[in-house]
């Protein structure tokens, strides 16, 4: 019989962190039973790996000014955080899993402590003692006004509850001690698997004409796309350029319509709301424009499109932009800052793009693999060796 891992992931802002959450339980479900405890709302045509257990907790996010809200309007917030408090002890009691495996926190998720803490506390209480892990991007965000306490708090937290760190990242590209500065080091050892990418089958797929606009979620994303209808409007006449301008899931109605209104009755316009695979679109599209997000970043690489980043800045969220930076300097795809955003300047990046080359970036693209081994090998071990230090 497998042993059981328990994988808490919380998508906030957009669905990043679920699409490599479910990359890495597919790799892991052939090692482990695994139960998901899916903190976000899981957006309709969304792929959901096989062979697992997902707890679906009452929805949490942020709004785009980093507030926690309630995603179930019948919910309020402190109902909702209470009732996933209790079913996440449940879990971790029913499962009784020899590893516990939870996505961004201590270093990031901070609003969502109150439920965390407590489950973290039931495994280092539990007889068992299972392994429990981190699961982090490649870049933290590293720009906060209190960032020194902030990385020291999550540097106690680490080495009082976790066993491993694991960093989604190929360390030639992006090292934790980059984003990551506490005033002590951290003495839990991480380990570097490599990028995590969803597995795709192989497939030959003819470039269109088209720009692909995308923007991940959407909750956040409204100002480039409003600002991609104004600049294919300026195009059209001398380029007659097409767009496909995929929203996202989480583009607040409001927003959702307003574009709708505004691409009404345009030629060459064509607006979708969400579509399953979007290093698929990237792979039709003649050129890309989005932010930089971990996937969509990645999305690019893999799809070896002419693309133009925008990161998401907002609220000292400096992350999309250092990924965007590394990636241009590689060569990999042309960087617009978001205070530089307006439709004229993204016209004329959009023709720029049109004779952008992209090199090829070699990375390491089997973190999902490399990862579920780690935790494997890490889940064997009887007294995890920083506990058997501690």
């Amino acid at each position: 019989m497998k042993p059981t891992a328990l994988f808490y992931c919380q998508h906030s802002l957009g669905i990043g962190h679920l699409t490599r959450s479910f990359a890495l339980v597919r790799a892991l479900e052939r090692r482990f039973r695994v139960v998901l405890l899916n903190g976000g709302p899981l957006p309709a045509g969304v792929a959901v790996p096989e062979n697992i257990d997902i707890i679906h907790l009452p929805p949490l996010g942020v709004d785009a000014q980093q507030r926690l809200v309630s995603r179930d309007a019948g919910l309020p917030l402190a109902e909702a955080q209470a009732r996933r408090r209790a079913l996440i002890l449940e879990a971790f009691h029913a499962c009784r899993p020899a590893l516990v495996l939870i996505e961004l926190f201590p270093f990031g998720r901070k609003k969502f402590a109150g439920e965390l803490l407590p489950l973290l506390r039931a495994a280092k209480a539990s007889v068992s003692r299972p392994t429990v892990a981190c699961s982090l991007r490649d870049i933290l965000v590293s720009a906060r006004d209190d960032q020194q306490r902030h990385d020291e708090r999550a540097r106690r937290l680490a080495q009082r509850y976790f066993d491993l760190v694991l960093v989604h990242a190929d360390p030639a590209f992006a090292r934790l001690e980059e984003s990551f500065r506490p005033a002590r080091p951290l003495r839990v050892p991480v380990h570097y698997t490599g990028f995590v990418v969803p597995a795709r089958e192989a497939s030959r797929t003819e470039r269109q004409r088209h720009v692909l606009v995308s923007a991940g979620g959407g909750i956040v994303g409204y100002p480039l796309l409003a600002a991609a209808l104004e600049a294919q409007r300026l195009l059209w006449p001398r380029h007659a350029l097409p767009f496909r301008l995929v929203a996202g899931p989480f583009l607040p109605e409001p927003d959702w319509r307003a574009l709708c209104e505004s691409a009404r009755g345009r030629e060459g316009v064509e607006l979708v709301r969400h579509v399953p695979d979007l290093a698929l679109e990237m792979r039709r599209a003649a050129a890309s424009v989005s932010q930089c997000g971990y996937n969509s970043a990645l999305d690019i690489v893999v799809a070896g499109v002419p693309a133009l980043v925008v990161p998401y800045a907002d609220a000292g969220e400096n992350e999309q932009t250092e990924r965007a930076g590394k990636l241009a300097a590689l060569g990999a795809l042309r960087h617009l800052p978001p205070a530089e955003l307006n439709p004229q300047r993204l016209a004329a990046e959009i023709v720029a793009l049109t004779s952008f080359t992209p090199r090829p970036a070699a990375i390491d693209l089997d973190g999902a693999e490399r990862s579920a081994q780690l935790l494997a090998d890490a889940a064997v071990s009887v007294t995890p060796p920083s506990r058997a230090a501690a």
